[in-house]
């Protein structure tokens, strides 16, 4: 990335952080970042100032006195490099570089880009809060982020207020109407970028916050050779990453422990909680209830970031500390709300979203909807031949994941008889009567 491109950059992005021109602006020990330093060269045995910048996340003004620091203690020395500046420069660690590399990496096995201060994390999360929770779910907005689904107008006039409103929320109803889909699709209504520091420095701890799972980066900037220009500018501080908004989901395996700091004994720092992870976006816990731990204790761990957008970590030492809190917790369930807490906690969820089953028209839409997905002719006889041989015969109830289901076992039958991709009353049948359960035993026959 060019000098003026990284410029326009930040004149366009203007909640994103600034790189810091000096050591004192970057909020970190000059300590901390010998340390990076050190082990970084330990790792890769010789690189030119800009490569050590880059790979530190650092401009080279801010590395620049450590390096003058580790050249005197004759831990490192310059074996090359040009007229163009020290950041041309190739510096190479010493043996007795190396031993003490060696030492750092006993206390933490941290070595990357340089760790964001958490007092310039927590302001910066303070100061695009409102921007975050500024919404603007109108109705056109609400249909248009849903037109993939068929969901009722009445759900969504429940759905858009919840989300303008920021708060916590349950989606429940009965199994196989899409509640997981449409608590992933509240995603695209939360606009703007956020930018997520790779890890953060708390008391000299290092907790990584970037997950590239959960996060998604809209740059990617890979020019170590930026930092040899002496023309700082405006830059983007690049211990941060412009992301999506994010959108963590966790399901039935979530413990009370992965919404604490997971401290790994072996690197020695510490992995962000999912709440952390998904902070400024969405988290979603599908099928809430049936959880390793009791949803009580779920809904009592996060009583207060609920409520007051503060969540309270606490590091190995027992240094506690708050963490600004600011998620829409999406609670997925087909259980009814009442049966998994009582009164007091179903207040501090503000709204309650009912999923409800499909009308047939509804049924029917979703029928072709994803007959046109699967690039199969749609005709209406399909539906009918489902509705009066299977589902009102049997009393069926309608699931908003039928048609998808039935159409797969569909297609995965034509292909295992060597039949034309397509459907047919005969490919139906079959795959109803594997899918449906029968609970009618078969006759016994004797011979």
């Amino acid at each position: 990335m060019s000098s003026a491109a990284e410029t326009a950059y930040a004149a366009r992005y203007t909640e994103f952080p600034v790189a810091p021109k000096t050591l004192e602006e970057s909020g970190l020990s000059l300590d901390l970042i010998l340390q990076l330093a050190l082990k970084t060269l330990h790792f890769a045995g010789e690189l030119t100032g800009a490569e050590l910048s880059h790979r530190l996340g650092l401009n080279f003004a801010v590395i620049e006195p450590v390096l003058e620091l580790l050249i005197q203690q004759r831990q490192v020395e310059i074996v090359g490099g040009t007229m163009v500046g020290r950041a041309s420069y190739r510096y190479r660690i010493s043996d007795a570089g190396r031993a003490r590399a060696v030492f750092f990496l006993e206390s933490n096995h941290y070595v990357g880009i340089a760790p964001v201060p958490f007092d310039q994390y927590r302001r910066y999360m303070l100061s695009v809060r409102r921007s975050l929770s500024r919404r603007d779910a109108t109705q056109e907005k609400v249909r248009e982020a849903f037109r993939h689904l068929v969901i009722s107008q009445h759900v969504l006039d429940q759905l858009g207020p919840a989300i303008n409103a920021g708060h916590s929320m349950f989606v429940y109803g009965p199994p196989g109407n899409g509640k997981t889909v449409i608590a992933q699709a509240i995603r695209k209504l939360l606009e703007g970028d956020l930018a997520i520091p790779h890890a953060i420095e708390v008391e000299g701890a290092i907790i990584r916050m970037f997950d590239p799972v959960s996060h998604e980066p809209l740059d990617v900037d890979d020019d170590p050779d930026a930092d040899q220009s002496l023309d700082l500018g405006q830059r983007p501080d690049r211990r941060w990453i412009r992301c999506k908004r994010p959108m963590v989901m966790v399901g039935g395996e979530l413990t009370l422990d992965a919404l604490e700091l997971n401290y790994n004994p072996s690197t020695k720092f510490y992995r962000a909680p999912v709440q952390a992870i998904a902070n400024g976006g969405v988290l979603v816990i599908d099928d809430f209830g049936r959880q390793q731990c009791a949803p009580r204790d779920l809904l009592n761990r996060w009583i207060v970031p609920l409520e007051s957008r503060v969540d309270f970590l606490t590091l190995q030492s027992g240094q506690k500390f708050e963490l600004p809190f600011m998620v829409l917790v999406v609670f997925a369930t087909n259980i009814k709300p009442a049966e998994l807490v009582d009164e007091a906690f179903l207040r501090r969820i503000h709204y309650k979203v009912f999923a409800e089953s499909p009308t047939v028209a509804e049924f029917a839409q979703i029928f072709e909807n994803v007959c046109r997905e699967r690039k199969l002719d749609f005709d209406k006889k399909f539906v009918e031949h489902l509705l009066q041989s299977y589902y009102k015969p049997r009393k069926i109830a309608l699931r908003g994941c039928q048609p998808r289901d039935l159409l797969t076992q569909v297609l995965s039958l034509a292909e295992y008889r060597g039949l034309p991709r397509s459907i047919t009353p005969e490919l139906l049948d079959a795959a109803c009567a594997s899918y449906f359960v029968d609970e009618q035993e078969s006759p016994v026959l004797y011979s």
